[in-house]
């Protein structure tokens, strides 16, 4: 796996019990996942030669993250490695205009967009599509980072200051925002995991609600072959998570990403086979586990670092007072907003299970009650 975060991490114990020998590039040995996976080689993923070397001997080869350039992906493919996802369909990850030109191809619904070279490109989208329009950065940019919602003329002048390829889409008036998880093996099986609603708070996802509290069956069901047939047409081997808005007109594609994701966490332990065991699988070309739920409703709120580094008497608290209450840290220094874990919280009732996931994080993040 190129790239040793927190979901190399997590990858590691669904690695243990399949047998699979799991071995990370670190930028550093003080990365998330170096510090609990012996076979950690440090390297530059952007140098070619660095992932030559990493890759010499390994079954398959994947990715804890979208930034690997795509024609060094190529060259891999090309010396007869095994890369998932292939270069073809991650590009799909990486540049968002690419993403759009071949989602509209084939008919999924995303919002009006273009691709915009200057301020005067992007005010005539506007004119044309109504204000406000949305300036994303075409390549990188996450957790609300590299996407300006312009209000006005001065605002899409101050977008293009960033000195970054943009592209222009349609606002998009939703009433709640989706997300849905499939993974898909190179021989072409697929599986889906139940829609989640996540909320988001300053551009950072915050809680994860599964399943999506009150959402009509068939629009779930048409989020899902959304999701798989998005998985087929890009040829995505692994995993796939497609982040939608809910609209009073339909569901509508906002972003793409072809790795286990933030909105997936609450499979390790609330579905049958969590998306990290579900991603070695697909990569691996094994056949796909189940991706049921284990109770009816699952919650998962992301941990953010406050002004405590030390956590341990929060956590002890939180145990105590919940026994119920899973937690997930990822090894990482604890910085004001940073993403340092998650808890996740099972049970029957989604007002219950709610309050006991957020009286957890926000203790957790901040030592005081809700």
């Amino acid at each position: 796996m190129v790239g040793a975060g927190q979901l190399a991490r997590m990858t590691q114990q669904p690695a243990i019990a399949l047998g699979v020998e799991l071995r990370v590039l670190a930028n550093s040995t003080d990365e998330s996942a170096a510090r609990v996976i012996v076979d950690t080689r440090v390297g530059d993923y952007r140098d070619l030669t660095d992932l030559r070397e990493f890759a010499k001997g390994c079954a398959a080869i994947t990715f804890d993250h979208e930034h690997v350039p795509t024609e060094h992906i190529r060259a891999l493919t090309d010396d007869g490695f095994a890369v998932h996802p292939g270069a073809d369909a991650l590009v799909h990850a990486q540049d968002k205009a690419v993403m759009r030109e071949r989602l509209t191809s084939f008919g999924a619904p995303c919002p009006a967009w273009s691709r915009v070279s200057d301020a005067a490109d992007a005010e005539r989208f506007a004119e044309k599509h109504g204000w406000p329009v949305v300036l994303k950065a075409v390549r990188g940019g996450y957790d609300g980072r590299g996407v300006w919602v312009c209000r006005t003329a001065a605002d899409v002048a101050e977008a293009f200051q960033a000195g970054v390829p943009l592209m222009a889409e349609a606002f998009v008036p939703f009433e709640r925002e989706l997300a849905v998880m499939v993974a898909r093996s190179p021989h072409g099986q697929g599986v889906s995991y139940p829609v989640v609603e996540t909320v988001q708070q300053d551009g950072i996802c915050v809680e994860v609600l599964a399943p999506a509290p009150g959402l009509d069956p068939e629009a779930a069901a048409q989020a899902q072959r959304i999701a798989l047939q998005i998985a087929h047409e890009l040829g995505v081997t692994g995993l796939l998570a497609v982040e939608l808005f809910e609209t009073p007109g339909g569901l509508v594609v906002n972003e793409l990403a072809m790795r286990p994701h933030n909105s997936g966490h609450w499979t390790i332990d609330g579905a049958r086979t969590s998306q990290f065991e579900q991603h070695l699988r697909a990569v691996l070309d094994l056949p796909l586990g189940s991706p049921s739920m284990t109770a009816p409703v699952v919650v998962m709120a992301n941990l953010l670092g406050g002004d405590e580094p030390d956590l341990f008497k929060r956590y002890e608290h939180v145990m105590a007072h919940d026994p119920g209450v899973k937690l997930h840290f990822y090894g990482k220094e604890v910085r004001p907003g940073r993403k340092i874990g998650h808890v996740t919280v099972a049970g029957d009732d989604l007002d219950s299970v709610r309050a006991r996931a957020r009286h957890a994080a926000v203790y957790l993040t901040t030592g005081e009650y809700t």
